[in-house]
């Protein structure tokens, strides 16, 4: 049995994370660390991985890079006394990954156009990479070809800030099923329940 590309191409970029792509990786963060933090691309560093998730060369298909600053929102340590627990410093998860925030931030900068999905590229200390898929829904090959024209559809208007996208779907929990999954469809907003406020009355 023959062994696609694809499996060359993403074992040559399994080696770009090792100690022998050391030189290969430092130059590409250097180089990305100087770009725009929202970078148009004329093609996907990780080819094979861009078209797993629906990447396709031709038109109305675009991919760009966005850099997102790593870590939790951490805050700088309140000076006036209190206690530690009530200081709002530790703990501070974010609710969404940085992924999803990586699609958004992708989607304000081309409001035309939809989000289809993303992949991680590569990381340093302080940032992430991130390469996301957007679609055009009014280019005239994605409307003719059965495969995309979906994403032209009203209801994936504005998706990824609806978490319809694949990190927006594992954000909402929603690739988990079964016991201890009851509240997360719909989803957890629409589950949560209301705060009952009980009013003691005094009867005459």
């Amino acid at each position: 049995m023959s062994t696609s590309s694809y499996r060359y191409m993403a074992r040559a970029f399994r080696q770009t994370m090792g100690p022998e792509g050391a030189v290969v990786r430092h130059e590409r963060l250097l180089t990305w660390r100087r770009e725009h933090t929202v970078t148009r691309l004329e093609y996907p560093t990780r080819l094979d991985r861009a078209r797993a998730i629906g990447f396709r060369a031709k038109g109305g298909y675009y991919v760009v890079r966005v850099r997102v600053r790593r870590g939790g929102q951490g805050k700088r340590a309140i000076i006036a006394g209190r206690r530690p627990k009530h200081k709002g410093i530790l703990q501070m998860t974010l609710s969404k990954s940085l992924r999803r925030i990586a699609e958004e931030r992708a989607q304000k900068h081309y409001p035309n156009l939809e989000v289809l999905n993303s992949y991680w590229v590569g990381e340093d200390g302080k940032q992430k990479f991130y390469e996301v898929i957007l679609v055009d829904p009014d280019h005239p090959e994605i409307r003719s070809d059965p495969k995309i024209a979906w994403i032209g559809a009203p209801a994936q208007r504005g998706r990824v800030y609806r978490g319809l996208t694949s990190a927006g779907t594992e954000g909402r929990g929603l690739r988990w099923k079964g016991k201890g999954t009851e509240r997360y469809r719909p989803s957890r907003a629409r589950n949560r329940r209301p705060i009952r406020r009980t009013q003691s009355k005094v009867i005459p």
